[in-house]
């Protein structure tokens, strides 16, 4: 019990409804949903109240996306899972949690929506960043969440291997040498999303922020839009960000039935309507085209095209001893 408690407090829950729900959800996500689930909670609230007569109390509780896994196989009694990468939900099917085929469980590989990594620079972009090659240049400050052990980290990490090898000539060796360039630019590394966001904006370090695309309008939102520009890359990483139902938690709560609906309404129009507004890509068409002034249209590619899936770049650059440690030790 103690041990649970000092989870619960670690992960920092946020209560989303009364005193007197019915049923109770808890949503553990990745570090910078926070904003995707406060305005989507509400939506689906009212959604299942309408629909049932029921009301449901949701909580939500984030952190860096694999320290999150780790805390839900250490016993935080997470309903659903909403990760920012296909390893952590793997990991927790690894542990009889989440069902080996959860990908199957919901449409588009079980991810509602998707981003891709783009650069935050300062206003004016003084530094003349324009793609993946500006921010591997001596003098550069570069600044990204761990690639270790943090979605974002390793998103913006595979982005710039999968840049280099599609450059002329581009193989491992050279992908290799280049992002061990990148990151000698990098003077810490950030213990997530929004740690490396405030580190950018509010401690004023750094040149460029590697993040996700639907960062940039969180950071306009807190910090203003004047204070920062973003620029797109020529070649980018499609982020997906997939959900779970963690079985053996629903099962002995018998939520099964609202949390299957819970990540089920992520794909209805109000759904991607509150994704396309944290601006986070939707997978649905009609909405896509409705907000494409917000979205433009860069060149991207998936860690399957690149990597042959998230198991296998996991193992090959963020394992003990992989890519990731060879290129750190030489820092």
């Amino acid at each position: 019990m103690k041990k649970l408690t000092s989870l619960l407090l670690a992960a920092g829950l946020a209560f989303a409804s009364g005193a007197f729900a019915q049923s109770n959800l808890l949503n553990v996500s990745y570090d910078v949903a926070r904003d995707v689930y406060k305005d989507f909670n509400p939506l689906f609230q009212k959604h299942w109240k309408e629909k049932t007569g029921e009301t449901v109390e949701l909580r939500q509780s984030h952190g860096g996306s694999s320290k999150q896994a780790r805390a839900v196989a250490d016993g935080l009694e997470a309903d659903v899972v909403t990760m920012n990468q296909a390893t952590d939900v793997d990991f927790l099917a690894e542990k009889g949690l989440v069902a080996k085929d959860y990908p199957k469980k919901f449409p588009d590989n079980a991810s509602p929506y998707t981003s891709t990594m783009v650069f935050i620079v300062r206003k004016g972009n003084p530094k003349a960043i324009k793609d993946w090659n500006d921010i591997a240049k001596p003098g550069i400050q570069l600044i990204i969440p761990h690639p270790k052990n943090t979605g974002n980290g390793r998103y913006s990490y595979l982005a710039a291997w999968g840049y280099a090898l599609k450059q002329p000539g581009g193989n491992d060796k050279s992908a290799q040498e280049f992002v061990g360039q990148l990151l000698k630019n990098a003077p810490l590394f950030g213990s997530g999303g929004r740690d490396a966001t405030t580190t950018f904006m509010q401690r004023k370090i750094g040149d460029v922020l590697v993040t996700f695309e639907s960062e940039a309008e969180l950071i306009a939102k807190e910090f203003g839009r004047g204070e920062f520009e973003v620029v797109y890359p020529s070649l980018s990483i499609l982020a997906e960000f997939p959900v779970a139902i963690v079985d053996k938690v629903v099962d002995k709560k018998g939520t099964r039935k609202v949390a299957q609906a819970y990540l089920e309404y992520l794909w209805s129009k109000e759904g991607q309507e509150n994704a396309a507004a944290n601006y986070l890509r939707p997978r649905d068409a009609e909405v896509l085209k409705k907000n494409a002034a917000q979205f433009p249209p860069i060149k991207t590619f998936t860690v399957d095209e690149v990597f042959g899936g998230w198991s296998k770049a996991a193992a090959t650059h963020f394992k003990d001893g992989g890519s990731f440690d060879q290129i750190y030790v030489q820092k």
